[in-house]
């Protein structure tokens, strides 16, 4: 049985948030919403205000999460021996595709220290959720204690070739509050527009 697995990571590359057990044919976005809307029992760190987590295009751009634009270029191979971003819109993909991308070499480091995880034996549902639990544990610990692993050291390039397929807060900051509200979502299409401006202006000055 395939299991969906949604993690959130740290810039140094190390999980901050695993979520396991759901069955692979879940969608991401019910996962998602089920998962800050259930915090008691799933313990998400939400964002502090005034800080968001980058999320992809599965995902609503809403208070706390950071979308980028739909319809245009994203990925970062979608600009290697390419023309340069062009536009405001193509700028902030090219920019949040480059933050982001530490989470599919997070990945990357995981599967390649465990292959377990690429070929899971047909264990029971729960038998296989604490084996994902506890890779991404030791994978935590090898980071934070071992000086030059190999494999962080490998996957540390952002230009490393990655499969296909694959922010702490502090208790003296205010959390944001998942809305979907209408005036909620304009409001962040708006910032969106104006940060995707600021970083358009910069690149233009240069």
């Amino acid at each position: 049985m395939i299991m969906n697995v949604m993690c959130a990571c740290s810039f140094d590359m190390r999980f901050t948030f695993v979520m396991v057990g759901w069955e692979g044919t879940a969608n991401d976005s019910r996962i998602f919403w089920e998962t800050i809307t259930n915090r008691e029992e799933s313990k998400f760190p939400m964002p502090p205000k005034r800080k968001y987590y980058l999320v992809d295009l599965g995902y609503t751009n809403m208070h706390g999460f950071l979308t980028p634009y739909r319809g245009e270029r994203y990925h970062l191979r979608d600009y290697r021996g390419a023309r340069n971003p062009q536009g405001p819109e193509e700028i902030f993909n090219y920019t949040h595709s480059s933050l982001p991308n530490v989470i599919e070499r997070c990945f990357g480091v995981l599967k390649a220290r465990f292959p377990i995880l690429k070929d899971m034996p047909p264990y029971d549902l729960k038998r296989q959720k604490y084996i994902i639990l506890s890779c991404c544990v030791v994978h935590n610990f090898i980071k934070m204690c071992k000086d030059g692993d190999p494999l962080f050291i490998h996957y540390a390039d952002e230009n490393v070739e990655l499969d296909d397929d694959g922010i702490p807060t502090t208790g003296s900051e205010d959390q944001v509050t998942p809305s979907v509200s209408q005036r909620e979502l304009r409001r962040m299409a708006n910032f969106r527009d104006r940060l995707a401006k600021k970083l358009w202006e910069r690149q233009t000055s240069q």
